[in-house]
């Protein structure tokens, strides 16, 4: 699980990055609206844990645009700002979560916790399913490429709905329409799940 905590107060981001990560949650730190759009056009994150009000920009409009351009990672909002209007808007947004400043440490570890458990028994298409980073059929661990691993994971995500080679092409190095093809009959062989191509489109898992 590797979460990107966008947080504009350094001593509560260090201090909090420092607490997850004894808990096992691998953390990555912005401080800044900026920090955090420069981060997220290289990597790809679990779970999102995003402050409203940064000192560039706010937290709810980052996720505004990330939903935008069909991203849909897990958020969780911690912030100071608690009135309804906030919290609304927050949800509205996408998120899945929001916790009020100040909060015991603990608490965000339980939710974050909760939102993993959540997400794996999601994850799931016959006898195959996802725990902790991880593929299986039945008990048997799915031999996967960490490529494999991340286009499954979002095709799974978004079982019903077709994803765009687009949106596929971000976890992929040398991103083409055949390497991508080759890739999911892989996948399909590998796992016995029904990968639809969708002409012109995209992939989808029914």
């Amino acid at each position: 699980m590797r979460v990107l905590l966008v947080e504009d107060d350094r001593v509560l981001a260090q201090s909090l990055k420092k607490f997850l990560e004894m808990n096992g949650i691998k953390v990555e730190l912005a401080y800044s609206f900026s920090d955090a759009v420069d981060l997220l056009e290289r990597k790809k994150y679990d779970l999102y844990v995003l402050d409203v009000n940064l000192g560039d920009g706010d937290g709810i409009d980052l996720l505004e645009d990330l939903r935008r351009f069909k991203d849909d990672t897990p958020t969780i909002f911690i912030s100071a700002l608690t009135d309804i209007k906030n919290v609304t808007r927050g949800f509205n947004a996408g998120a899945e979560d929001y916790i009020k400043k100040p909060f015991d440490p603990e608490e965000l570890v339980v939710r974050i916790k909760a939102r993993i458990r959540k997400q794996e028994e999601e994850l799931r298409y016959g006898d195959v399913f996802y725990r902790e980073g991880r593929f299986f059929k039945g008990k048997e661990e799915i031999e996967l490429g960490e490529v494999q691993r991340n286009i499954l994971h979002k095709l799974l995500r978004n079982r019903g709905r077709v994803v765009t080679k687009e949106e596929l092409y971000d976890y992929m190095v040398n991103p083409s329409s055949l390497a991508l093809r080759v890739m999911i009959n892989k996948l399909k062989k590998k796992t016995g799940i029904e990968i639809k191509s969708v002409r012109g489109l995209g992939y989808t898992i029914d």
